[in-house]
């Protein structure tokens, strides 16, 4: 992450992600497959780590081998060709786009940091500061109820962050700023496609 300045003196925090750029491998017709879709990739990667029905995808495109592929489907692949790059010039400051990615991983957590939970008292012989205390509402039902909030894994869950504002674009280096923050560590794998939020819509949290 880092930050830019506006002209009266505000502080606006961005995140710098790297836009590919993203060679296309495949293109999909509605005449061929019965559906508009482009298949991109990222991260070039050694042929001995490919296996082999991949790496003839990757040769029957003319292309270098890909660690990730994602399909987009699109409206329409006029102008889209296999061996066409796709980059930070695709995007212009002022768009508005949704970001997924998984979120950063923090392994097994308790309720009071996985739920929120208040806890119990901290008086002498409480006993039950951090603890779950009673889950089930009695001996008749003699269960927990399914979707009960207890300690397990927390995080490692792919997050969509919506409505996102692009503040810059560096298309010489591939690099475009957005507002915020986005799910995911350093060096994390996204997402990004337009946004199917307007302005004028609220986002549900």
């Amino acid at each position: 992450m880092t930050r830019m300045y506006t002209d009266d003196g505000r502080m606006i925090p961005l995140t710098a992600i790297e836009i590919g750029p993203c060679p296309i491998v495949q293109v999909k017709s509605a005449e061929s497959d019965r559906y508009n879709a482009i298949q991109i990739g990222f991260l070039p990667v050694k042929e001995k780590n490919v296996t082999k029905p991949a790496l003839g995808h990757f040769k029957k495109a003319n292309l270098a081998p890909l660690k990730h592929l994602r399909e987009i489907r699109v409206d329409s692949v006029e102008g889209l060709a296999v061996g066409g790059n796709l980059d930070a010039s695709q995007f212009a400051v002022g768009d508005r786009v949704d970001v997924s990615g998984i979120s950063k991983g923090k392994g097994f957590q308790g309720g009071v940091r996985r739920h929120h939970w208040k806890g119990g008292r901290m008086t002498h012989g409480s006993m039950f500061h951090r603890r779950i205390g009673s889950v089930s509402p009695g001996t008749g039902l003699a269960r927990v109820d399914r979707g009960h909030n207890l300690p397990g894994h927390m995080g490692h869950e792919k997050i969509t962050i919506q409505n996102i504002e692009v503040m810059k674009v560096d298309a010489e280096n591939n690099i475009l700023y957005i507002r915020g923050g986005v799910p995911g560590p350093d060096g994390a794998i996204v997402f990004i496609k337009e946004t199917s939020k307007t302005k004028k819509q609220k986002i549900k949290k």
